[in-house]
């Protein structure tokens, strides 16, 4: 039976999976990001992955409402739930029960989080390895840049149809035919391997018009032949990558369905292994770029690793999932009886889906040809690299934090938004939102006060060994964006419970129409230096306008979100983390005029952790004499959960 919530957003029956997994406008730049997203495309769409690894996408039911199962692993059990279950699983729904978010959200979250931890750290290792090898200039952006555009392109051509489409097709089929949904499976293995390999190859033979789109006009002057040609070699190399993206992700939702879900999960892993040993390989290789080729071309050896050992990885974490069909039962056969499936219906419930993508992808290919003008124009640029490996660094919070929490709330948002209960929805979200920026707030701080030492520690080694200050000023201004950005993120986990994708799809439009206008104008303004400081400012205005808008619309929707009690707790935060964050800053100019240990690295090695140490203190402190209930509870069930572990 369908149940319209009485606001006439279309939110109907159905299972609260253990997550929210709707398209996020999470920027995740990285060398082949599928190790921890699926996918990304920096400002534009992604489909978040879980804490465990597994991979997350939208989903829409058979009658074409939307569902949100977070891991992909629950898109199968998301197919088959019942009203009954939404009523069974629903916690009690009192603003007592959701005040601070329960200790049991808190402690599930927790788990999640080191999961996270787990899993992206090798992705970090991936990341650094690249800085040393090939610095943070022109040199670098060559590469990241050829090697990010697979996934945006794959993203723009297909990930928002084979994720939006395809999957909850899948899920249909196996719930309802008569086969088991063999069929439909061979169907859509024919149809994406014919779509993704015809692409494939006219991406490789378009691959300088490609480049063209992403890259500064000044590459295409005689002074920069050489770099130009660098980017067009890479991007033939990576560009097969478009082809593995759709495969992996495609086999992985068919092995999930038939309850398979470790091999997706640890598959990327495959992806980190081979970049890492391939970057090990080139510093051994080749060696750091030196001091004077930081602007320079590559050779056609270096081409050839870097390029085809980052398609490698992709290459690897497909094919480690092909021997797992035959075991799942799964026996594929080729099938072009495309008629007549019913694709063409869901497509067009999917279109708002689709155009989410779109739009986030367009507004990120702005953001990269910008990006690339700062290290075009000169030896002090910052450009791609820099901006994009920040952003990396300064996502290590939401990743750990917000992502588990969220994860942990959507049971009780979708039972909330099934059964109506709005009132129930919004002070879920809320005290969430708060028990979120009771982490995020203070590691912005942390970040703001400890940015020099943050910036040597991570990426003062090789090529980038005397260049890590130009991080400094990025990673400052991606604090308190990343904060504004969490605001934003916490409201779409709102607007995706009650299944108002069309909502979302324009707010997005205003995020991205910002975020464009206002990097085109502060990067005209800009020195070569301040190229990717002017995108992060960028980022966090749209970020801003999108957090004021989302917040705005959703409380009127809903009914109200406690915005008085958020505003209050809001407020003492800030007192608390401004005076921690001043008494850190002391100590920080106390540490740099006094601490004499005879090496730059070992003083950050030092410093970090105790200026972290310091901040973080003081703020529990003053969270106790300022009663932030948020905060206290954070640190209640930390220490909960510390004790125990210290007694076996």
């Amino acid at each position: 039976m369908t149940h319209h919530d009485p606001l006439g957003s279309g939110a109907r029956h159905r299972a609260p999976g253990p997550a929210d997994a709707t398209p996020d406008p999470l920027p995740q730049p990285v060398l082949n990001p599928l190790y921890d997203t699926i996918p990304t495309g920096g400002q534009g769409t992604t489909f978040d992955t879980a804490p465990d690894g597994t991979t997350t996408f939208p989903v829409l039911a058979p009658d074409g409402t939307a569902r949100h199962p977070k891991h992909a692993d629950a898109v199968a059990a998301a197919a088959g739930s019942t009203r009954g279950d939404a009523e069974t699983d629903a916690p009690e729904r009192t603003e007592e029960s959701h005040a601070g978010t329960s200790s049991a959200v808190l402690g599930s979250s927790a788990i999640m989080a080191a999961g996270t931890i787990v899993s992206r750290l090798s992705g970090y290792v991936r990341g650094i390895l690249l800085v040393a090898a090939l610095g943070t200039k022109l040199h670098a952006d060559i590469f990241a840049i050829a090697n990010t555009i697979p996934n945006m392109v794959y993203i723009l051509l297909a990930g928002g149809i084979f994720n939006a489409v395809l999957v909850p097709q899948l899920v249909r089929a196996l719930k309802n035919d008569e086969d088991g949904g063999a069929a439909y499976v061979n169907r859509i293995v024919t149809l994406a391997v014919l779509f993704l390999g015809t692409v494939t190859v006219l991406l490789v033979v378009a691959a300088p018009w490609v480049m063209s789109i992403y890259l500064d006009d000044r590459f295409n002057g005689p002074e920069l032949a050489a770099q130009r040609d660098s980017a067009v070699a890479f991007a033939r190399y990576c560009l097969p990558q478009v082809f593995f993206y759709g495969m992996f992700v495609l086999v992985g939702q068919i092995l999930n369905s038939r309850g398979r879900f470790g091999p997706m999960m640890w598959a990327p892993i495959a992806n980190n292994v081979i970049s890492v040993a391939v970057l090990a390989v080139y510093l051994l290789v080749f060696g750091p770029v030196a001091p004077d080729a930081l602007s320079s071309a590559f050779s056609p050896h270096q081409e050839l690793l870097l390029g085809l050992g980052s398609t490698l990885g992709i290459v690897a974490q497909f094919a480690i999932l092909v021997p797992y069909l035959r075991k799942a039962g799964v026996s594929i056969r080729p099938r072009f009886d495309f008629v007549g499936t019913g694709l063409g219906h869901t497509f067009k419930l999917a279109s708002w889906t689709i155009a989410f993508v779109v739009v986030n992808q367009a507004a990120y290919t702005v953001v990269v040809r910008l990006a690339s003008s700062g290290t075009v124009a000169g030896d002090d640029g910052t450009g791609y690299t820099v901006y994009s490996n920040a952003l990396l660094i300064m996502m290590v919070p939401h990743s750990v934090v917000t992502v588990s929490l969220t994860t942990a709330i959507l049971p009780r948002l979708s039972a909330a938004a099934a059964d109506s209960e709005l009132g129930s929805l919004a002070s879920t979200l809320s005290a969430t939102l708060r028990t979120t920026l009771s982490f995020i707030v203070p590691a912005a701080a942390i970040v703001v006060v400890a940015a020099p030492s943050l910036a040597n520690v991570i990426w003062a080694y090789g090529a980038a060994r005397d260049d890590y200050e130009s991080f400094i000023p990025t990673l400052v201004l991606f604090a308190p964006a990343i904060v504004l950005f969490t605001v934003h993120y916490m409201m779409l986990r709102g607007f995706y419970a009650l299944e108002q994708t069309r909502r979302v799809f324009w707010i997005q439009c205003v995020i991205a129409v910002v975020n464009v206008s206002v990097a085109l104008l502060l990067v005209h303004a800009a020195t070569a230096e301040n190229t990717a400081p002017a995108l992060v400012v960028a980022y966090g205005v749209a970020y801003g306008a999108g957090a004021l808008v989302s917040y705005s619309v959703l409380s009127r929707t809903v009914g109200g979100l406690g915005t008085a009690r958020t505003l209050a707790f809001g407020v003492r935060l800030l007192v608390a983390v401004g005076i921690a964050s001043g008494i850190a800053w002391g100590l920080r100019l106390l540490l740099e005029e006094h601490l004499a240990l005879g090496s730059a690295k070992l003083e950050a090695i030092v410093t970090l952790p105790l200026l972290a140490a310091v901040l973080g203190g003081l703020v529990v402190l003053l969270a106790r004499l300022l009663r932030i209930t948020e905060v206290n509870e954070v640190v209640d069930a930390v220490v909960s959960r510390v004790r125990p572990a210290r007694r076996r």
